[in-house]
């Protein structure tokens, strides 16, 4: 496992929903952190993806999601794993980037699929622990520890970001500080 990359890497937002988010453990610091990380991947050129499970029954994604996408492209999934759904794998495989920043709900089944989907593909998945969620605490918890045990990274959102950044006093750590802060 290495430092996550901005020149290499690619965030991926998985299924942050209005409908799901309510029943989802600690979904304010999910969406924040997601939020966070979608402008600072919009600040820095990090190509972003949203995924959107079966809209008609679970909704867009949440406002804050869709404000902070101005510059993702988000696309509409029926498989729990966004890599079996057809075309995503080439689609992420497109940007050249190797490392997938993977967020969203829930941790134990969509995002957990599409971590192990995108390694068997050949990325390299990294799991904001902090920006990824179940319905319960226990299995987020057991998500984690699966996917950790599978070799996935697991970071926080502030390790992307200073990861992304990789120095200090540049015009873009000034500009991501009030994500940081």
């Amino acid at each position: 496992m290495s430092l996550i990359r901005r020149d290499d890497a690619l965030l991926l937002v998985v299924d942050i929903q209005q409908k799901l988010a309510p029943a989802i453990h600690d979904s304010e610091a999910v969406t924040r952190n997601s939020v966070r990380l979608l402008e600072g991947a919009r600040q820095l050129g990090v190509p972003a993806f949203v995924s959107e499970q079966y809209v008609r029954g679970l909704g867009p994604s949440v406002e804050a999601i869709r404000d902070a996408a101005v510059e993702a492209r988000f696309f509409e999934k029926m498989h729990f794993s966004c890599a079996a759904e057809p075309g995503v794998v080439d689609l992420l495989r497109s940007t050249g980037r190797k490392q997938v920043v993977l967020t969203g709900t829930e941790t134990h089944v969509c995002v957990l699929q599409t971590a192990f989907g995108l390694q068997e593909a050949g990325f390299d998945v990294f799991l904001v622990a902090d920006a990824a969620s179940s319905r319960t605490p226990e299995n987020r918890t057991a998500a984690i520890e699966r996917l950790r045990a599978a070799g996935i990274g697991i970071a926080t959102t502030e390790m992307v970001l200073f990861e992304w950044l990789h120095r200090a006093a540049t015009d873009e750590f000034r500009a991501l500080l009030p994500l940081i802060k």
